[in-house]
């Protein structure tokens, strides 16, 4: 027998990572890495988190963190992070958040409570691959969102009835996107409301990277356009954001949540109960007090590093990348997104370059839900210091040339 035969047909559309399968090749000291988008560890605050561990192993916390902790999350976490989205126009209060482990969980929640076999998501192409995995199981169909073009909600919600479902919820990753390194406009936002509204679907809004803006002027997410339109009523809005503190304080401690209307958030808790009853309550704690004591300063301090090396990978793929070559200039986050003449293939090239150039990256090709965009790539510069990252690009840059050479 083989428990194969009996696996769900959502089993079926499980894929491994690409990038989780890609870093497992790069232990090796030779490789420079553009390939992981990660936070450096160098960068970690450890000193805080050992004090915070610390204090939360003592007295009350000691028994808090070791102990069950309510589905929605640590309350003075929960506090915390509502007054943050205060901060950037969202008027929550400690009931529209939940506390997910990671964001990465909150989307696969978001899957399961909106999408039925066969309904639409509509999305970037390219899109965060994380994404398409936690949706997939679900089973839909994707349809590409372009907030921008002539299509109307109309067509979107025509094209999904006549695959067989409904269109249930735009997903997009609003500033600096992985891969793209790309930030929506104003307009594209306003657009996706209207087109929201016009549909009557959802918003799942991934505000993973928002605190790492390095240069320009900070755009407001869409749930604080939604209900600056909505009159300040949260309970009327449509848009479900998505925070981490992976990308800011730590990845490991898995500590990220959903800011939504309440009913959107007592749905999600039903989920969390179901899944994992919580996220680490130790964990939960060390995060407040860090987010509490250090976080606008350690924002400061990643903001300055990650800005130094975006340049540095800027200025290398100007000196060494032959014409025919576009790049994206990301105004923060970790992605650089690099256009290849046609013909060439980024999954040919990374073989290529990791067994002579020691350079990895990540094949743009994964990001789309189509499995398109074989001429792309997506380059990090997080983990590398300035100067591994002018030999890796002039390296990569020698290999680039060669191949539109043939």
């Amino acid at each position: 027998m083989s428990l194969q035969e009996i696996f769900a047909t959502r089993a079926t559309r499980m894929k491994a990572s690409e990038i989780r399968e890609l870093l497992k090749l790069l232990d090796q000291p030779d490789i420079i890495s553009f390939a992981g988008g990660i936070p450096d560890p160098d960068l970690f605050p450890t000193t805080a988190f050992q004090e915070a561990f610390a204090d939360s192993l003592t007295g009350p916390l000691a028994n808090q963190g070791l102990q069950y902790s309510p589905s929605e999350g640590h309350t003075p976490l929960r506090q915390w992070i509502a007054t943050h989205m205060q901060t950037l126009g969202i008027p929550a209060t400690s009931d529209n958040i939940l506390i997910t482990s990671g964001s990465q969980q909150a989307l696969d929640y978001l899957g399961k409570l909106f999408l039925s076999p066969g309904d639409t998501a509509l999305i970037g192409w390219p899109t965060y691959l994380g994404a398409l995995g936690a949706f997939n199981a679900y089973e839909p169909r994707y349809d590409k969102l372009d907030p921008l073009s002539n299509r109307s909600g109309a067509d979107y919600a025509a094209d999904a009835e006549n695959a067989g479902g409904k269109a249930k919820f735009a997903y997009l990753s609003v500033d600096f996107a992985n891969p793209t390194g790309a930030t929506v406009s104003h307009a594209a936002r306003e657009r996706v409301i209207d087109l929201a509204d016009e549909m009557d679907i959802a918003i799942i809004e991934d505000a993973a990277y928002q605190s790492l803006r390095f240069d320009g002027e900070a755009i407001p997410p869409i749930l604080a356009i939604e209900a600056a339109r909505k009159n300040g009523d949260l309970e009327a809005c449509r848009t479900i954001y998505c925070g981490s503190f992976s990308k800011t304080l730590s990845p490991g401690l898995r500590v990220g949540w959903v800011c939504a209307a309440q009913p959107v958030i007592a749905q999600l808790v039903l989920m969390k109960q179901a899944a994992d009853l919580h996220s680490a309550s130790l964990n939960q704690i060390a995060i407040c007090k860090v987010a509490e004591t250090h976080f606008d300063s350690h924002i400061a301090t990643i903001r300055n590093a990650y800005r130094a090396r975006r340049d540095a990978m800027l200025k290398a793929l100007e000196e060494h990348m032959p014409k025919g070559v576009s790049w994206t200039k990301p105004e923060g986050g970790m992605f650089i997104w690099v256009t290849l003449p046609d013909g060439l293939d980024g999954a040919e090239l990374l073989k290529r370059s990791l067994e002579t150039e020691r350079v990895a990256f990540v094949p743009g090709h994964a990001f789309f839900a189509d499995g398109s965009g074989r001429n792309t790539v997506r380059l990090s510069y997080s983990t590398s210091t300035e100067d591994k990252i002018r030999t890796g690009v002039a390296r990569w840059g020698k290999l680039v040339k060669a191949a539109i050479a043939r």
